[in-house]
């Protein structure tokens, strides 16, 4: 069954530094409590994200990235539309990770009708807690961005 809600995934480890970027997103969208949307946190295995965006039609997953980009960058891409440039992302402790069920779903013409990855671009992806000053920046410039983004869908869209 097709759902209008939009689902909002924030990705990462919350022990390896910068790469607890896209689940301090979630958190802040979270507590915002926006109608339009659901909010997970995930640490991006495969399998379960594909289970969770499996009947949407709208999907944004937050992730850290480490494409060479100066620290707190944020990248903005259509998955839905073509496919994710693997060099972006971070190599996951997940053999199946967020590329692995983008180009899966892809592949079984299940991908949701728009799928958006935003990357933020880290720093420390070492063992520990806390993000580098620089992501921590861009994550709060991200969750006013897509708090103005998702506020700007219509009263009926859920």
């Amino acid at each position: 069954m097709a759902t209008s809600k939009i689902i909002v995934i924030g990705v990462g480890n919350p022990y390896r530094r910068d790469d607890a970027a896209g689940l301090i997103v979630a958190r802040h969208l979270r507590e915002q409590s926006l109608r339009s949307c659901e909010v997970h946190e995930l640490v991006g295995e495969g399998t379960s994200l594909m289970e969770l965006w499996r009947g949407a039609q709208r999907v944004v997953v937050i992730d850290a990235v480490q494409s060479g980009a100066a620290p707190g960058t944020i990248h903005r891409l259509q998955a839905n539309l073509h496919p994710f440039p693997a060099f972006v992302l971070r190599d996951s402790t997940h053999a199946f990770g967020l590329i692995e069920a983008i180009e899966l779903s892809r592949a079984l013409n299940q991908l949701p009708s728009s799928l958006v990855i935003y990357g933020i671009e880290g720093e420390n992806f070492e063992a520990g807690t806390g993000l580098s000053k620089t992501v921590l920046d861009g994550v709060n410039h991200l969750v006013r961005d897509l708090r103005q983004e998702l506020d700007s869908f219509p009263a009926g869209y859920h």
